[in-house]
């Protein structure tokens, strides 16, 4: 079974038209100014990992389109008792859900339940695998800064590997032939990254993945898992974490992006995080417009 129209699963398979829709429809889409094109439905929020950003933005994104949200989280529902992931499905189909947004440990997930429920499904985000709504969230506000893709440069710097983030990102600016360069230690930014998209490349040195750049987007990094890897915290501080000086190796009138959770002192500064060129906060604020084409389209109202 093929998914449901309107189902968005990740950014890869995406075509520049599709993604360059929704990005239009988004700018036209305003949470202060509630437009009813989802009056009556009711979109499920199935979160199986805790979320501030995408759930509660998805949450209000939905309200104000007029449709009726339910929230299931892990956590005291039938997944705890151990329902497999296809039986939670069928119920939220048989109980009524016009849509499913989805978060999930695991990569494919969203794509097993979208081959077998005849309901639009969206990916809020799936294991090691894509986060697509937050790489559109991302192309928006950075189109809301810069005049287009043409010619841009984008470093991300942190924990590649562990990111969906960055792999959407990728995915994304690589379709509109953005230069992109991944930033940070080989355990966090192996190799093999630079085979995620075309345009990709990978650096070890910050001042080499700065020059130029018009983008900079910082990932989290945790500290547990640089334990883990043997990764010195101090050495990772001083070699990778965003600084006001660091930032003046980037051209003037770049901007700094974070998916979110910041961790002041570790991938930047309180300068930095609190600064003038940081849009970090717009990003929170352009997920809803975004996530509201997003859940237009899954009904076929984006028009």
């Amino acid at each position: 079974m093929n998914p449901a129209r309107g189902s968005l699963l990740g950014i890869e398979h995406l075509d520049t038209a599709e993604i360059l829709k929704i990005l239009k429809f988004a700018r036209r889409m305003n949470p202060d100014k509630p437009r009813p094109l989802l009056k009556g439905k009711r979109v499920v929020l199935l979160f199986y990992e805790a979320s501030t950003r995408t759930r509660s933005s998805f949450e209000i994104a939905a309200k104000v389109m007029g449709a009726h949200t339910v929230l299931i989280q892990s956590a005291g529902s039938s997944i705890e008792k151990g329902e497999s992931l296809l039986d939670t499905g069928y119920t939220l189909r048989a109980v009524g859900a016009d849509i499913i947004v989805i978060r999930h440990p695991n990569a494919g997930a969203p794509l097993v339940m979208a081959q077998h429920i005849d309901v639009p499904v969206i990916n809020a985000g799936d294991g090691l695998h894509e986060h697509p709504s937050q790489a559109l969230l991302d192309a928006y506000t950075i189109l809301r800064n810069k005049k287009s893709f043409k010619g841009l440069q984008v470093s991300i710097v942190g924990d590649i590997f562990h990111s969906r983030v960055a792999r959407s990102a990728c995915h994304l600016l690589g379709k509109f032939g953005v230069k992109v360069i991944l930033c940070g230690p080989p355990e966090l930014v192996p190799d093999i990254a630079a085979t995620i998209a075309p345009g990709v490349r990978v650096t070890r040195h910050l001042e080499d993945a700065l020059r130029g750049t018009d983008v900079i987007m910082l990932l989290r990094v945790q500290k547990e898992r640089l334990a883990g890897m043997q990764i010195d915290l101090p050495d990772y501080i001083s070699r990778y974490q965003m600084t006001t000086a660091r930032l003046k190796m980037a051209k003037k009138d770049a901007i700094v992006l974070h998916p979110g959770p910041i961790i002041r002192g570790l991938e930047l500064t309180s300068e930095i995080a609190d600064g003038a060129q940081t849009r970090i906060l717009d990003e929170v604020h352009n997920g809803v417009p975004t996530r509201m084409a997003i859940l237009a389209r899954a009904v076929g109202r984006m028009r």
